[in-house]
């Protein structure tokens, strides 16, 4: 919780709006509530359903109802300028691997992080790593995504990010 604050914090800092899934609870729920009190703008992107439950957070500087997750991913992903993934679940690695897939294909190039929190992210690393070595993965993709312990170095190393050369672009009409 404490780095999903600091993390918010730092996007208000440097004036870096907050795209998300738009909930009000959990850990990104923090971020937003953090990048809100610190003075910055936070859009959420939630689906029909997940308004019809009251999951979203009410005080939004914008907020996008969509229908489906599909959409939801799509648009936030229109939206945002890099991605950080902070501990979480299988929704959490799903919009992960999605974007740096999407990196691999060429459909667009902008970074991928996880902030490995007291560790949280160990294990998947190291499956990750393991990936190039049984050949599923390319070791250049690696690249793809940055790993930082603390909220502040991942995003100085996310502003520097430079995407490694790939192969030829697809349009991003074929997502």
């Amino acid at each position: 919780m404490n780095a999903a604050q600091e993390l918010g914090a730092l996007f208000a800092q440097e004036s870096i709006e907050l795209v998300y899934g738009g909930g009000g609870a959990g850990l990104m729920g923090a971020v937003a509530d953090a990048v809100l009190e610190a003075g910055g703008r936070v859009t959420g992107v939630i689906t029909e359903a997940l308004w019809e439950r009251e999951a979203a957070h009410q005080h939004l500087t914008s907020l996008r109802i969509v229908p489906n997750m599909h959409e939801r991913k799509f648009q936030m992903s229109d939206l945002a300028d890099a991605f950080i993934a902070l501990p979480g679940g299988f929704g959490t690695l799903d919009e992960l691997f999605e974007v740096i897939t999407w990196n691999q294909l060429g459909i667009h190039s902008k970074p991928c992080g996880i902030l490995n929190v007291e560790g949280f992210y160990d294990q998947l690393i190291s499956f990750m790593n393991s990936m190039v070595a049984d050949a599923f993965v390319n070791a250049d993709h690696l690249g793809f995504v940055v790993v930082r312990d603390h909220p502040k170095d991942l995003l100085e190393s996310l502003q520097s990010w430079k995407l490694i050369a790939t192969k030829k672009p697809v349009k991003s009409d074929d997502r």
